[in-house]
């Protein structure tokens, strides 16, 4: 009955509002009280994830990989691997930073403590890249895209001439979008497999920048040096090979990426740009893709990407402790070489379509030519082995191996040992 109904309802709504009051009544605690309640439950949630680690790490090593810590191998183009130890610092950080009683994605962006975080990030970017003093370093939102219409917006005018190099996807998206703001000229256009000699390039001669992409992820196309363009601009997206090896700022008048590939979590793009460059944005940019606003605020005019920002920072600490991008840059040969040399070594079981001279450190791609099913098969017995994301762009197909810097020599070491186990049994088929 209605009747019945009504009470059974009071009774709901009384229920309800006498656990809310329990729990407001729990939240309601002094910081100090907070910190050590934290403190006292973090240890139990560190066992936990320990346990699941742990079966992780023996139903892999059963398979023969044997990521660490119960991880797997990521071969991701990205939001890409990130290091182990970069990982387990912001876990520590992730509830209690520093002892401040609260978590870093809590703090204000304003405060003492954050001001510290985004500044030693650029510091230590600074050291990583040895970036001369008159470049600003901001660190920005909207992924590396959003760049292909900033770049126009803020260095030209209406009815100014660019100049685009076309190597890949990465090239032609800002090509098109820079057709949008300027006569864009195609300097050079490859075939998504190789590079076209700097010597053919038709560059225009009034062109206010030139813009090529230093990596193309999907093709696993890369330059192996700086393009000389005669004195122009020169504009790179760097975003799936950023700070992977040592790079002459001075020779660039912007560098830019997207950290999710190979050096933070997704959420922020770091562009570096020379201050000749900033405050000439057409008057009908929006404030917040004006390279001036960003940089007269140190990249803090509205609430930055504040997580992203501090574990890009991790990351930068760590390549600095370690060396710096002199022994980045070896380690990812070193990689890369096991590779390719598993690819060369299958009599054509396996095939990699770029051109030796330009084959990526990054992003590798490969196919079996005689078989699409072998393709879907690799990919599936690699994912059984706690090998994950080889699968290549859905433009292109196969397969591709990203391995950025934080991908560990033992899981490149494990994919090659599978390449070749793999071609043995079904080769001969």
């Amino acid at each position: 009955s209605s009747l019945q109904l009504s009470r059974e309802a009071g009774v709901c709504r009384s229920f309800y509002t006498s656990t809310n009051m329990q729990t407001m009544q729990q939240r309601v605690v002094r910081p100090a009280q907070r910190v050590a309640s934290v403190r006292m439950a973090a240890p139990v949630r560190r066992t936990a994830v320990r346990v699941a680690a742990t079966a992780t790490v023996e139903k892999s090593s059963s398979s023969g990989a044997k990521p660490g810590a119960g991880r797997i191998y990521n071969f991701s183009a990205g939001p890409a691997i990130l290091p182990l130890d970069v990982l387990e610092e912001a876990q520590r950080d992730l509830v209690n930073y520093k002892g401040t009683g609260m978590s870093i994605m809590e703090m204000s962006h304003r405060g003492k403590e954050y001001e510290a975080v985004i500044k030693k990030a650029e510091d230590d970017l600074r050291k990583l890249l040895n970036i001369p003093s008159n470049y600003k370093v901001l660190f920005l939102q909207g992924g590396a895209s959003t760049q292909f219409s900033m770049i126009p917006m803020n260095l030209t005018a209406e009815g100014d001439v660019t100049d685009y190099v076309v190597t890949g996807a990465w090239s032609k998206k800002a090509l098109e979008e820079g057709q949008k703001y300027t006569k864009a000229n195609v300097a050079a256009k490859g075939d998504n497999k190789s590079i076209p000699p700097v010597s053919s390039w038709k560059l225009s001669p009034d062109s206010k920048y030139v813009h090529y992409c230093d990596n193309e992820t999907i093709g696993g196309v890369e330059f192996k040096s700086v393009p000389d363009v005669g004195g122009r601009v020169l504009i790179s997206d760097m975003s799936s090979n950023f700070i992977s090896k040592p790079v002459d700022v001075s020779k660039y008048g912007i560098i830019y990426a997207g950290a999710q590939k190979n050096v933070g979590p997704s959420g922020v793009t770091i562009a570096i740009v020379r201050d000749d460059l900033i405050g000439k944005a057409r008057p009908s940019t929006p404030v917040m893709l004006d390279y001036k606003i960003h940089a007269e605020n140190d990249s803090m005019y509205n609430t930055p990407p504040c997580w992203a920002i501090y574990v890009c920072g991790l990351v930068f600490a760590k390549l600095l402790k370690e060396g710096g991008l002199e022994a980045v840059q070896k380690n990812n040969e070193a990689k890369a070489k096991i590779i390719y040399d598993a690819i060369a070594d299958s009599n054509g079981f396996y095939a990699n379509p770029v051109d030796p001279a330009a084959r990526s450190l990054m992003n590798v791609p490969f196919t079996i030519p005689s078989s699409a099913d072998l393709e879907k098969a690799f990919i599936k017995e690699a994912e059984k082995l706690g090998m994950v994301q080889l699968k290549g762009h859905r433009s292109v197909g196969g397969m591709r191996a990203s391995i950025y810097n934080a991908m560990p020599l033992e899981g490149v070491q494990a994919l090659a040992k599978f390449m070749r186990e793999f071609a043995a049994k079904h080769a001969a088929k």
